[in-house]
């Protein structure tokens, strides 16, 4: 005899080391946020993370075509995680063209996850397949774990006499996902549930849908017999302190409100919208309270004066950009590097030339950091590493700006600027207060002021306008040393060109020497990076090593000037690989200033390196 029941068996939970997550869609799909909210749960959760979101240039991409998908990856661990990883192990495809773009990225086996209203001859079509083609419907997939879910049917059930439109439930379609990944993935939903409530707060009705559209997709994933596995990533084992999921963006906001803190200067942006750059303005703007000021500009050269006022009345000026701004910006780099005054220019690199590639990364600008001014006009560059270590590269660009009255160019990328890791919130005393030093009265002879009298490193006084008995001339003409007075003198325009120069070499005197971030200090290859690349290198020299082969990685984050031992550092590899996301400028500095035959490993196609493709090239090099 038989007995019907409604038992369900309980799904299996294996534990996972680590998962790669894509969430795939058109750019309407809501993809960045579903992916920013898992992203920010399971940092909740004590997972190490990092993410790469990627996004079509345009503000509403043609919809259902490969060239509208826009994808969030998150790579989320219980042990220490680098990169987003090289290819996912679940993909989530709202449509036929997220499938047909992110499948090769799809690890054999891997799970995919499919809304199939996306899948009906007008998206096929779209997406380039061939009439009467479905992916879903042949063995295509037959490598993969495929499920099949009309999201769009649920979501419009779930929300029937919501009172809500059309347009407006199927928005909420990505809440049904969010909540199915979450069962999956064996995550809470609460975080999301308040996420949902503070940002409707308002809208009530609308908060109410997504809440309830979160739900059904965890009912949905509980209560179907369609999956057999969950998975559960414990927390990640990481120094103890408090965390938050952070964007390099924010991290460079919040660092710039740190360093005004620090140096008792108010802080002033400004700056001109561009992607990827215009976040930093976005977060500052909210920091009125914290004696914070932001001016969106008129455009980038008006950004950068701004900037130049602040500084010469007395505060700390900065200016944020990207590479085409970077461009209109260079005169005015140069006049500030003649006033030879605190001032910091962020560059958020992009694709380029021109408009380029607008939301894709890219290492381009390190030539035109460098030497993107007429004359002699050396300026220091710093690089940030990773989305959290953009807090501490502004921090060391503000303290180089204030300390040695000298413009400063940052360097981040669109990888690190909109992808996000936990951040360790530092104690507030172990920040260490940036020295502001004021000239009050005269420092020459019989009661004369010498504004360009320069200190052992090569700095000139720091006089505030309107400081009693310190009037004196400024501008972009050459001066004479020690007064500042204009002078066409053929000597002494030599002299101050070598002053200026000399300022900032002798930087390297106040930043740490360079030690490798994994191997020995002496070996067969050194694998040399700066900026974005750190994290792929990381682990493809980490693997290497733990493999038996000799290499090491070293990272540049002063770039100019160098830390003051590279040279003896690099000369004790018997070869320099040096990889980079561009046609090779790093590399070329290197061979100029050391004549060191670094080996060049160029990517120019708005991605970063993966880490097999590190792997691969550098077991070539050793060979």
């Amino acid at each position: 005899m038989s007995v019907e029941t409604n038992f369900k068996p309980q799904v299996p939970l294996i534990e996972a080391d680590s998962i790669v997550i894509r969430f795939s869609g058109d750019s309407g799909d809501g993809m960045q946020l579903t992916g920013t909210q898992f992203t920010d749960t399971a940092a909740f959760l004590g997972n190490d993370l990092s993410t790469f979101p990627e996004y079509p240039a345009e503000i509403r991409a043609p919809q259902g075509t490969t060239a509208g998908v826009s994808g969030f990856q998150v790579h989320f661990g219980s042990r220490e995680i680098y990169t987003p990883g090289d290819a996912f192990d679940v993909l989530v495809a709202m449509n036929a063209a997220a499938l047909k773009v992110d499948l090769p990225k799809l690890k054999k086996g891997g799970i995919i996850i499919t809304n199939t209203a996306g899948f009906d001859k007008k998206n096929l079509n779209l997406a380039g397949y061939p009439e009467g083609v479905n992916p879903l419907e042949n063995d295509s997939l037959s490598e993969y774990k495929v499920h099949k879910v009309d999201v769009t049917k649920f979501t419009k059930e779930c929300l029937n006499g919501s009172g809500l439109g059309m347009k407006e439930i199927e928005r909420s379609k990505n809440m049904f996902v969010l909540g199915l990944l979450f069962w999956m993935f064996d995550e809470p939903m609460q975080y999301t549930i308040d996420f949902i409530n503070e940002k409707f707060a308002k809208k009530p009705e609308i908060a109410e849908a997504n809440i309830k559209t979160l739900k059904a997709g965890w009912n949905f994933g509980d209560n179907t017999e369609l999956f057999a596995t969950r998975f559960k990533v414990q927390a990640a084992k990481l120094p103890k302190g408090v965390y938050r999921n952070i964007s390099g963006n924010s991290a460079c906001a919040i660092g710039f409100v740190a360093a005004s803190e620090l140096s008792g200067l108010p802080l002033f942006l400004g700056s001109y919208p561009i992607t990827p750059a215009s976040d930093i303005l976005h977060d500052l703007s909210k920091y009125k309270t914290n004696n914070v000021r932001t001016f969106q500009a008129e455009d980038e050269i008006a950004g950068i004066c701004t900037a130049i006022g602040a500084s010469y009345a007395g505060g700390l000026g900065i200016t944020t950009t990207s590479g085409p701004g970077m461009s209109l910006k260079g005169e005015a780099m140069g006049l500030a590097m003649m006033l030879e005054i605190p001032l910091v220019i962020l560059d958020v690199q992009r694709g380029g030339p021109s408009t380029g590639l607008p939301t894709k990364t890219e290492q381009s600008d390190l030539m035109q950091a460098m030497y993107g001014r007429h004359g002699e006009s050396p300026l220091p560059i710093i690089a940030a590493s990773s989305p959290a270590d953009c807090f501490n590269t502004v921090l060391e660009a503000c303290r180089i700006a204030i300390e040695h009255m000298t413009p400063i160019i940052v360097l981040t990328d669109g990888y690190i600027a909109n992808g996000s890791e936990p951040w360790r919130f530092p104690a507030a005393a172990d920040l260490k207060p940036i020295k502001v030093t004021r000239l009050t009265e005269p420092n020459g002879e019989n009661g004369t002021l010498l504004p360009y009298k320069r200190d052992e490193r090569g700095v000139r006084p720091y006089i505030v306008p309107g400081t009693p008995g310190l009037m004196h001339r400024i501008g972009g003409l050459e001066k004479a040393s020690g007064t500042g007075n204009v002078a066409y003198d053929p000597m002494n325009h030599e002299k101050m060109t070598h002053e200026r120069a000399n300022k900032v070499e002798k930087i390297a005197d106040s930043i740490p020497e360079i030690k490798p971030d994994s191997g020995n200090e002496k070996g067969k290859l050194c694998v040399l990076g700066w900026g974005s690349t750190s994290g792929s290198i990381k682990t493809a020299v980490r693997e290497l090593i733990a493999e038996g082969h000799d290499v090491a990685h070293v990272h540049l984050h002063h770039i100019n000037p160098f830390p003051k031992n590279l040279e003896s550092l690099l000369k004790g590899y018997d070869k320099v690989l040096v990889p980079e996301m561009n046609c090779g400028q790093l590399v070329n500095l290197i061979r100029a200033k050391y004549l060191i035959p670094a080996i060049p490993y160029n990517k120019v196609q708005g991605l970063p390196f993966t880490t097999a493709e590190l792997k691969t090239k550098i077991l070539e090099t050793l060979k």
